[in-house]
């Protein structure tokens, strides 16, 4: 129909069939922001936050989310992740969070190191949100991608 992967010839929705792809080592960046008050980033940087550490918790919540991507988007297929890491920067307005996911498979990860930093940083907000509720998250996307028939891509 249309030439999109997703849709079938009746423009249906449809999981794309990797099955006949390559294995190969897969890997993908991405990063996003969340500001908030100098307030806010002192008490994340004190440990004073009420609801506790406030980067470990973000951290864990970003690694799980990268495991269930495909849980939370539709046609994304489940994937054996080798790697979720997350890196968390913080600064006198707020958290830059990098995500990185990585598997040896059939399709690409760039949705799991997006979701990845997106929860990351949904889960400073909750979890500072007493702190400051004007926090705004912003510029995530996708900063690097290896691996796969498309080749490497850098922002």
């Amino acid at each position: 129909m249309s030439g999109l992967t997703h849709l079938d010839d009746e423009g249906s929705a449809r999981m794309v069939d990797v099955g006949a792809k390559a294995i190969t080592a897969r890997q993908a960046i991405a990063s996003g922001r969340i500001t908030m008050s100098a307030d806010a980033a002192a008490a994340i940087r004190a440990g004073s936050v009420q609801k506790g550490d406030v980067l470990a918790v973000a951290r864990v919540a970003g690694i799980m989310a990268a495991k269930k991507t495909s849980d939370l988007i539709p046609l994304c297929h489940p994937l054996p992740l080798s790697k979720v890491e997350i890196d968390l920067a913080l600064d006198a307005t707020g958290v830059t969070a990098t995500a990185t996911a990585a598997t040896a498979g059939q399709t690409g990860v760039e949705m799991e190191a997006l979701t990845a930093v997106s929860v990351t940083l949904l889960t400073v907000y909750d979890m500072a949100k007493a702190l400051d509720k004007r926090m705004a998250i912003g510029d995530i996307r996708l900063i690097a991608k290896t691996g796969g028939k498309s080749g490497d891509w850098h922002a």
